[in-house]
């Protein structure tokens, strides 16, 4: 059996980074929620909020893909 110690997959700040990704998916949803236009058809249902959305995925992954500093 090998004794390795119970280590994080990742280090703390890829965690931080990952709650800010979260953050923006869902500031980029609240965003939409506040297009006044009938349906969703105006700036922040259609633009806006998907981009802030899109973003808010973008660093997701670049949380989860990059590499600690100490490594």
């Amino acid at each position: 059996m090998s004794t390795s110690k119970n280590e994080l997959p990742f280090s703390s700040s890829n965690y931080v980074m990952m709650l800010v990704g979260i953050a923006v998916i869902l500031a980029g949803f609240l965003i939409m929620t506040f297009d006044g236009e009938e349906f969703g058809f105006g700036f922040l249902g259609l633009t806006l909020g998907p981009l802030v959305t899109i973003t808010g995925f973008i660093i997701e992954f670049w949380a989860i893909l990059r590499k600690p500093a100490n490594s």
